[in-house]
């Protein structure tokens, strides 16, 4: 069964996603959304890399760029236009169903029994989310939408293929070819995209260095570890704690209201995780 240090040290990472929205709106400048999730990936990846000074070798080199795509490029290129696209509830609730396709992908890649236990699990986290985040006022936006299922398919196939292919590198060396490679694919996207960036001032310096190596470098790190330790499955119904702490961050810090469906939905998010993490045993690793 899942160790429970191994749970406690992987939640880190999404709570720790949570604070990115606080972060992005009060210290970052506003309307560069690719160039800030390129620093926020390449500057990390490159400073561990310089730390490990262990480069990829033979087929590592295709295949961090297909992880580093999946988990970093093409998900985080397609969160932003679902964010541009819909309310914020909308995209965070899309983005929810991440744990149900894994379950599926893992059948695919690994043979594992689909447990219908798992599926409540994730249907009962999906219902918890959208309480906690999704409002009255919500519209739905066709492409929005899509970019955000393609950005959940392209999440649960990075996590499913990170757990399929482990390297014989450290964690840490693992986790550097990944952020790098994410961030070159992003670097002329964002180049082509969006206009240069204007003269930081220090609270935009303190915001990149945050994301860069609080919320990326280290939180990966954290995250990868869990992904091979940990079923795919339950390290995914995780990502449920991101919306959660994003809202008890506003909560707490911008006195953003806290409504009883929040408070309601909060409960359903802490059920879905027992269930998940209870009910789930850790796949060997292929």
């Amino acid at each position: 069964m899942t160790k429970p240090l191994d749970l406690m040290l992987t939640a880190i990472a999404p709570i720790i996603w949570g604070s990115t929205y606080i972060v992005t709106t009060e210290f970052l400048p506003a309307g560069y959304p690719l160039t800030v999730a390129m620093l926020r990936a390449l500057p990390a990846g490159l400073l561990i890399l310089l730390l490990v000074r262990q480069l990829p070798r033979g087929i590592w080199w295709g295949r961090m760029f297909i992880l580093g795509a999946l988990n970093f490029a093409i998900f985080w290129g397609m969160l932003f236009i679902a964010a541009y696209r819909l309310p914020g509830g909308v995209a965070a609730t899309v983005g929810a169903i991440q744990p149900l396709i894994i379950i599926f992908l893992m059948r695919a890649i690994f043979g594992n029994q689909v447990r219908p236990t798992a599926i409540f699990a994730s249907l009962l986290g999906i219902v918890g989310v959208a309480f906690l985040i999704l409002g009255p006022s919500a519209t739905l936006d066709p492409i929005g939408i899509l970019a955000g299922l393609a950005g959940a398919i392209s999440m649960a196939l990075g996590t499913v293929l990170t757990r399929k292919w482990q390297p014989p590198v450290s964690l840490l060396t693992f986790t550097a070819w990944q952020l790098s490679s994410g961030g070159i694919i992003l670097l002329p996207i964002a180049l082509f995209f969006e206009p240069a960036l204007p003269a930081l001032t220090l609270r935009n310096m303190f915001g990149f260095a945050y994301l860069g190596l609080i919320g990326a470098a280290l939180t990966y790190v954290l995250w990868f570890r869990g992904i091979s330790r940990i079923s795919p499955n339950i390290v995914s119904s995780l990502g449920y704690l991101s919306p959660l702490a994003a809202v008890l961050l506003g909560w707490w810090f911008l006195e953003q209201a806290l409504s009883i469906i929040q408070i309601f939905g909060i409960i359903i998010i802490v059920i879905s995780l027992q269930i998940a993490t209870r009910t789930q045993k850790t796949p060997a690793t292929s």
